[in-house]
């Protein structure tokens, strides 16, 4: 007799608790399912795009957690429109409300001692923390366009009223363009790195008001790390 592979999500381990947090697991608790929510967060994307966003993730768990979350009601598949006529995949309403626990989720993880901001980082990634990391206090009364090129992908940011949605697509007229890596950005914005010092490397590319560009930097202070004892 052969051993049929059960790959229903409907077999997976549940918590069995009326907890709704404990509900919110038994939905997005699977490793890698969050952070392909993370990814779709600022829109749909592609299988491939997905894949190569998160790395270490196989194709056969990047399909399995993207069943489970569409079985969830979290996201949704379908195909675009010609000339494009690809499928995608794209958080529904629902899903896209996910984003404060995320930014919650950061903020505390943001002051751990062994967090190392060394590792991959996706665009995504870098959008979601600017919007979560903007300290709306340092930003009252400043506004401005800023345009990010990473990569193939580009993002358009409009600062103002204290804070900084960030949309997917291209952009015209900003104040500031910043075009690199998510993570020399990163480095620039939160570890301080110097700005010429990564431009000379190729690293980042600035095209604007240099000085207001070092106070855009400044508007994202990380949190203090916690203590030995949690303090």
């Amino acid at each position: 007799m052969k051993l049929q592979k059960i790959t229903d999500s409907s077999s997976r381990r549940r918590y069995d608790d009326a907890c709704a947090a404990a509900h919110a697991l038994d939905l997005v608790g699977d490793r890698w399912a969050l952070l392909v929510m993370r990814e779709l967060m600022l829109g749909p994307k592609r299988f491939g795009d997905l894949r190569s966003s998160l790395p270490g993730i196989s194709a056969n768990v990047l399909t399995q957690r993207l069943e489970g979350l569409e079985g969830g009601g979290i996201l949704v598949r379908r195909r675009l429109p010609p000339p494009g006529a690809v499928q995608v995949y794209e958080l529904t309403q629902w899903g896209y409300e996910s984003e404060p626990i995320f930014q919650a989720l950061g903020r505390w993880a943001a002051r751990s001692p062994a967090h190392d901001p060394s590792l991959p980082f996706s665009a995504a990634s870098l959008m979601l923390s600017l919007r979560t990391m903007l300290d709306p206090e340092k930003a009252a009364g400043l506004a401005m366009t800023i345009g990010f090129r990473i990569g193939p992908e580009s993002f358009c940011g409009h600062l103002g009223g204290g804070s900084l949605p960030i949309v997917t697509g291209p952009f015209e007229k900003a104040d500031l363009v910043l075009s690199g890596e998510a993570r020399a950005i990163a480095g620039w914005i939160y570890g301080g790195q110097n700005l010429a010092t990564l431009e000379a490397a190729g690293a980042l590319r600035l095209e604007g008001d240099r000085l207001l560009a070092e106070r855009f930097a400044s508007l994202f202070p990380l949190p203090p790390k916690a203590g030995p004892l949690g303090f």
